[in-house]
């Protein structure tokens, strides 16, 4: 089984986005930063945040979707906010996406807020609101279960350090994943997590056992030369001791974000 986590960049990279998460062969897909724009026909959308300008894609859950017609999509919005087509704002949701394989089945899901509440007028100000998408899942290969959770955490604009609110954040994922998860079952975490290797978060995430597999691997950073600032880890992914993991990879090439995608195969 594989499983990929990638922070999508809105889809800025398009066609080499789209062509890789074509052609990686997939189990599972963990998306964040991804854009559904319902109603609007134009291709490209603009960010705008003060001197912070970023193309979009309109609608790239749909883009992504139609590239992978054996796997079912499940869209979570975190905000509804403006984009810009040209000078004519338009309401966009921004969120994370989970993209199955039919081969597996979807046998429980929950989606919450692990740092404040949906937002439908606007973005916000930071650290704006985030969620997370716990499935559990049944490998009929392999007649097991397996849950996987990705969320992308929350941006404080004071840089990655620890935080009350990230804190709370991490405290909040783990008790997401009690709602569905059974007893010891086979689990995998993964996304932007927005925070530093040494972290509290991964203590927090400790509790359920679970061995984070960028930094036990020696890995320098999870970001691409498209990302040009200092800090150069925000994407993790985790595995509990019912994982036999056969590969992991931080991706350098192609690339498709200021991201790494992260690639997991299980055994």
């Amino acid at each position: 089984m594989r499983i990929i986590s990638l922070n999508a960049w809105g889809g800025k990279i398009h066609q080499p986005l789209i062509d890789y998460l074509a052609g990686v062969k997939a189990d599972i897909i963990c998306l964040q930063e991804v854009t559904r724009s319902v109603g609007v026909t134009s291709g490209w959308l603009e960010y705008r945040d003060g001197s912070h300008i970023l193309p979009q894609r309109a609608n790239l859950f749909d883009e992504v979707k139609a590239v992978l017609p054996e796997h079912d999509g499940i869209f979570a919005p975190a905000s509804r906010g403006e984009l810009l087509d040209r000078e004519t704002a338009v309401p966009s949701e921004f969120g994370l996406a989970t993209f199955v394989h039919r081969s597996l089945a979807i046998c429980g899901q929950a989606m919450d807020f692990i740092h404040g509440a949906f937002s439908p007028d606007g973005y916000g100000a930071h650290p704006r609101p985030r969620n997370a998408q716990v499935l559990r899942l049944f490998d009929y290969a392999s007649g097991r279960p397996l849950v996987v959770a990705q969320l992308h955490g929350l941006r404080d604009m004071a840089g990655k350090g620890d935080t009350p609110a990230r804190l709370a954040q991490a405290e909040a994922l783990v008790a997401l994943i009690g709602r569905i998860r059974g007893q010891d079952e086979p689990l995998v975490v993964c996304g932007d997590f927005n925070v530093l290797p040494d972290s509290a978060t991964f203590e927090i995430l400790g509790q359920l056992g679970l061995t984070e597999l960028v930094t036990s691997g020696g890995v320098a950073g999870t970001r691409t030369s498209l990302y040009p600032k200092d800090g150069r880890f925000a994407d993790y992914m985790l595995v509990s001791p019912g994982v036999s993991v056969t590969r992991f990879e931080v991706v350098r090439e192609p690339e498709v974000s200021d991201h790494c995608a992260l690639l997991l195969d299980i055994a």
